[in-house]
């Protein structure tokens, strides 16, 4: 590198108690380090912006090791190589990574997917061809299920797992109800995603309107939701219905238990009554053996027209902690993504 070069990058300053705040964050500025043999430099062109980081802003037991306090924030990014001393890798390719919320990051090429020198989409390997999409193909077709005539309840129905979820739904001959906040986005489930209904939840009565759209109860429920929208699918549920868990989005921020009765045992009587499969996952954890399997199928039907796909893309990587505030909120339409710099000039 000719010229020395200043890394902006985005820390958790302090754990949220609740929804995060602006506070939690910290934007800092380093010099970018100079390259070891066999390393490269990656600029982050695309940040993808997703739920589970707010699970990871939280010292809780989970999954996968919480983000520690003054580490750069975790996130999926699509980066293109700006310099090399590793002979696998040239500059201009562009690649999958997960540097987190940072202009570069230096790499030893471990875990890097390549994406080619001019992909069409680079910011899909973040969405429809990524994570996102990945989970919506795994969760309904391993664990869902779905059949020929099944009425699919799909939540968060715009978002880019609800979306997915839907859209493979009909290509596999399923009745479709989405449910999506506000008026617009459930217009988009039925006018662009080919949804056959889509609920508001924020109706008064959206209970009652699910259960008339669900008049033959529901065979599948993609639950990435919770909360309130799951109370309103339990008593539909079918006999034999499968339940994938993605998400439980309407909790990520909770405090402390919901307030109300205890459902639990309402929900263990339904499950064994109704001899219901309800079955968590981690994508790349338990299908990471698979993504070839989804690559092709998705990207046949993308290049088909089979799929629609929308995306909202935030500038800056300063915009970041608003943004990802919004999304916990619901407020994105479409896969979250910020754009953090241009594309490097070949």
């Amino acid at each position: 590198m000719s010229v020395s070069l200043e890394n902006n990058r985005i820390v958790l300053a302090s754990r949220p108690v609740g929804a995060p705040v602006t506070d939690n964050f910290r934007l800092e500025s380093q010099a970018v380090p100079a390259l070891k043999d066999g390393e490269l430099l990656l600029r982050t062109i695309y940040l993808s912006l997703d739920p589970y980081m707010r699970g990871r802003m939280s010292d809780a037991k989970s999954y996968a090791d919480p983000v520690e306090l003054n580490d750069v924030m975790v996130g999926a990014t699509v980066c293109q190589v700006e310099d090399s001393l590793n002979p696998n890798f040239e500059k201009g390719e562009w690649v999958l990574a997960y540097t987190g919320w940072q202009s570069y990051a230096v790499s030893d090429g471990e875990g890097l997917l390549k994406l080619g020198k001019s992909p069409s989409h680079p910011s899909f390997a973040l969405g429809i061809m990524g994570m996102p999409g990945f989970t919506a193909y795994m969760g309904l077709l391993d664990i869902g299920q779905p059949k020929e005539g099944d009425t699919l309840v799909v939540a968060a129905a715009t978002g880019p797992v609800g979306a997915t979820v839907g859209q493979i739904g009909k290509l596999k001959g399923c009745n479709v109800v989405g449910i999506a906040g506000g008026e617009e986005k459930c217009r988009h489930a039925v006018e662009v995603l080919g949804f056959d209904v889509c609920i508001d939840h924020k109706a008064e009565d959206f209970a009652e309107q699910l259960a008339a759209a669900c008049d033959k109860g529901i065979d599948v429920y993609y639950e990435n939701v919770g909360g309130k929208v799951f109370d309103a699918v339990m008593p539909l549920l079918n006999t034999g219905a499968r339940i994938p868990v993605c998400g439980l989005i309407s909790q990520y921020n909770a405090t402390a238990l919901p307030e109300g009765p205890d459902r639990m045992s309402l929900l263990m009587a339904t499950l064994l009554i109704k001899r219901i499969k309800m079955q968590g996952f981690i994508i790349f954890d338990d299908y990471g053996h698979r993504y070839d399997e989804f690559a092709a199928d998705m990207g046949k039907w993308l290049m088909e027209g089979k799929m629609q796909y929308k995306e909202q893309i935030v500038d800056s990587l300063d915009a970041a902690p608003e943004a990802f505030m919004g999304l916990l909120e619901g407020k994105n339409f479409g896969k979250l993504v910020v754009k953090i710099a241009e594309p490097i000039a070949l």
